[in-house]
């Protein structure tokens, strides 16, 4: 079968992030995403209203029959919600449940796109802390670089969270508002080997993070290098954004959908 990419991810009902938004992005990349939900929100394009995060043995659960079932190419993870969710992914690749080798994309989701936080943020970066040196890719903004971090130079702490085991970092400058072109950076052991500028386009986005992380995630399923996956997510992710769906025309600060279905 297609190559697999198993997402712990929570449902979104909009449709425009979480594991719709992995599925989609995984799809377009080529391959096949399998999902262990990690928690039910109650949110809409524009707001997270609530969220009940699913047991960690419930999520652990789930993954296990995909690793059981289908040949897992790669992991990716987004809203993990709890302190044991996170605890519990640590330790599936502690005790190899996750088999050695599996490339994993971790975007390491502190707050939702509309700023509402999904949960006490230092205790969620201390567990993060515990899974970074499993990742083969973090693919952090600038908020979030900076809390797991602790610096406040993006240079600086992707090359810290290199030093801490971390394969790669992709540093996103999306959420700073007051810049102009959006730039990212990748960092592979602490060097930076890649640079792009992406456009800034008007208005906001729901589930761009979640799209760009996953997009990379299929390409590395099939098969790409890293670089490459990371060429090819500029390129795609920068499309669907132009080719966005509009919830509310009259509102001129609502947030947009991207399109996944854009032709690529």
């Amino acid at each position: 079968m297609r190559p697999v990419v198993l997402c712990f991810s929570g449902l979104d009902p909009s449709g425009g992030a979480g594991l719709q938004a992995d599925i989609e992005a995984i799809g377009q990349a080529g391959a096949h995403a399998a999902i262990a939900c990690t928690a039910i929100t109650v949110q809409s394009s524009q707001q997270v209203i609530g969220f009940e995060a699913c047991a960690a043995d419930l999520v652990r659960d789930q993954a296990v029959a995909v690793l059981d079932d289908l040949p897992v190419n790669v992991i990716k993870s987004g809203m993990l919600g709890t302190t044991d969710n996170i605890a519990m992914l640590t330790q599936l690749f502690a005790d190899e449940t996750i088999p050695e080798g599996t490339l994993f994309v971790l975007d390491p989701v502190l707050v939702a796109n509309s700023g509402d936080s999904l949960g006490d943020e230092q205790t969620l970066v201390t567990a993060f802390r515990r899974l970074l040196p499993y990742a083969t890719l973090i693919t952090p903004n600038t908020h979030e670089l900076r809390a797991l971090s602790a610096e406040q130079d993006l240079h600086i702490g992707a090359q810290k969270l290199c030093a801490q085991g971390t394969y790669a970092v992709l540093v996103k400058t999306s959420h700073d508002f007051d810049s102009g072109d959006i730039e990212q950076y990748l960092y592979i052991e602490g060097e930076m080997v890649y640079k792009s500028t992406l456009p800034r386009l008007d208005g906001e986005f729901h589930g761009s993070g979640c799209s760009l992380a996953s997009f990379i995630a299929g390409r590395l399923a099939m098969g790409d290098a890293l670089i490459d996956a990371v060429k090819a997510a500029d390129s795609w992710i920068t499309k669907t954004l132009r080719a966005a769906d509009v919830p509310h025309p009259e509102d001129s600060k609502a947030q947009l959908i991207p399109n996944r279905f854009v032709r690529f």
